[in-house]
């Protein structure tokens, strides 16, 4: 993935979509992940037709290896096989363990970004009010340019989601038109 030094390049954040949705409200999150994935793997087949980064930042389930296969298959159960199957990363794609809500507490995320030369993200994944929020107010506070897609993320809450959309909008001067 290198770059010429000059041309800065958008990466594509997806935030802790393999998941077991073993949690209060997990199987409520479980039903409104399901059409975000879909919508998020469009995203991924224009950002790996442009050979632009994918990144997948998750939590670590205590695992705390950021071994994709086996974080898959300890999330893996009826509440969220289908989801893992539409969404799961390419050889190509990057991935990250977090041991909190933000992507950028704790992990390469900044660096690698860094050395990508990305100064563009598009923010998708769960849940929206809490680590996708989160994530994109450290991306704002880093100066990178936000783009967090209506459709690309999902919370238990409407409300909350609705929330987490108005503050990207209106205090983080993010995007948040599909794309």
């Amino acid at each position: 993935m290198d770059t010429p030094e000059n041309t800065c390049q958008t990466a594509l954040l997806i935030i802790d979509m393999i998941n077991n949705f073993d949690f209060s409200n997990g199987e409520v999150l479980a039903k409104k992940t399901l059409p975000i994935a879909k919508n998020i793997q469009k995203l991924k087949e224009q950002f790996t037709k442009d050979k632009q980064p994918i990144i997948y930042i998750n939590d670590h389930y205590n695992l705390w290896q950021a071994d994709v296969t086996r974080i898959i298959n300890y999330c893996e159960n009826s509440l969220s096989k289908e989801i893992i199957h539409i969404i799961q990363p390419n050889p190509d794609d990057l991935f990250l363990i977090k041991p909190k809500h933000s992507a950028f507490f704790g992990t390469a995320l900044n660096t690698l970004l860094y050395q990508l030369n990305v100064r563009n993200l598009v923010i998708t994944g769960i849940a929206g009010n809490i680590c996708v929020l989160f994530t994109a107010n450290d991306a704002y506070m880093r100066e990178y340019s936000i783009h967090v897609p209506h459709n690309a993320i999902a919370s238990a809450d409407d409300q909350d989601n609705e929330y987490s959309l108005k503050m990207i909008k209106n205090v983080l001067k993010g995007k948040i038109d599909p794309l």
